[in-house]
Order: structure tokens, then sequence, then C-alpha cells
């Protein structure tokens, strides 16, 4: 099994880290974390970044999906629940 190298950036404090892995430039990262207004423009963590710095990548995905799901750490991705019987 080959390992992303996302894949050792799961844990808290590394949201910059696993960004940057994801599109392979920490420059592109912090312009990303910018736009959404994770990071000021001196490179500096903001309230809002530093709330999703201070969750894991489950969290994260957890909370991109309204808080509800099954998490795959392999995709860091959540799937919602089927409703059966209705």
């Amino acid at each position: 099994m080959v390992k992303r190298a996302t894949q050792k950036h799961m844990g808290k404090g590394v949201l910059v880290k696993r960004l940057a892995a994801q599109v392979k430039s920490t420059p592109l990262a912090k312009n990303i974390l910018k736009k959404r207004g994770d990071m000021d423009a001196s490179g500096k963590l903001t309230k809002k970044g530093q709330k999703r710095n201070n969750m894991t990548a489950k969290q994260r995905a957890l909370d991109r999906a309204g808080g509800k799901g099954t998490y795959n750490p392999k995709t860091n991705s959540v799937t919602k629940g089927k409703k059966h019987g209705r």
C-alpha cells in the first residue's frame, strides 16, 4: 500500500503542512488559506485558521460535512448515511 504524502499530516496543528502536501506547494497553500480567511496577509493564522488548525483531518472533514457521516481516512472524506424505510 502506498502512503500518500498527506497521510502523515492527519493530526492537529498541521493545517498548512497538510494543504501544502496536497497542492505540492507551501506558497500556494498559504495563498489558499489567505483567500479562505484562515490566514492573514502576514502569514499568521486568523482565529478561524487557528480553530481549523486545532482540528484533526477527520474533524475538519466532519465539519465540512455538517458534523455527521462516516469518515474515510484513506480519502479524507465523509459519506453521509442513507435513511432507510422512508
